[in-house]
């Protein structure tokens, strides 16, 4: 039983790795998502500020040109993320699975030992009624 105790640890300290890590696989897609539309405003505001939406234009700002290009990169970034976010989540799944698989093992064996105890049980008492009717 103290292989499958140490199993069972095991596998519930894998499912909580996995949702971490999850969970921070989330947390930086949102934050890469949101220093983008920070970009994306600031963008915008320096397009107004000079009055170039035109990204070809001769006097289009270095500024947004350069941030354009750092939006673009978090952009990407968060849909390779995204990749391993989906990675992250089935492998969760598949620990989440064979947690159950072992929690219903050491259900059943704690079944067995407790119809065994009560048959051991009966049998004493049985054995019991047997001596007091034979007196």
């Amino acid at each position: 039983m103290k292989t499958r105790d140490s199993l069972m640890r095991l596998k519930r300290f894998q499912v909580d790795d996995k949702r971490r890590q999850l969970a921070q696989i989330e947390a930086m897609i949102a934050e890469f998502n949101r220093m983008a539309d920070e970009l994306d405003d600031q963008i915008a505001s320096e397009q107004e500020r000079v009055g170039i939406t035109d990204v070809s234009h001769f006097a289009y700002p270095t500024f947004a040109k350069a941030a354009a290009t750092r939006r673009d990169n978090l952009r990407n970034s968060a849909l390779e993320l995204n990749g391993q976010y989906e990675k992250a989540r089935d492998e969760l799944s598949e620990a989440i699975e064979e947690l159950k698989k072992f929690e219903l093992l050491a259900e059943r064996d704690l079944l067995r030992e407790r119809s065994a105890q009560e048959m051991a049980e009966q049998d004493q008492l049985d054995e019991i009624a047997g001596r007091a009717q034979a007196r």
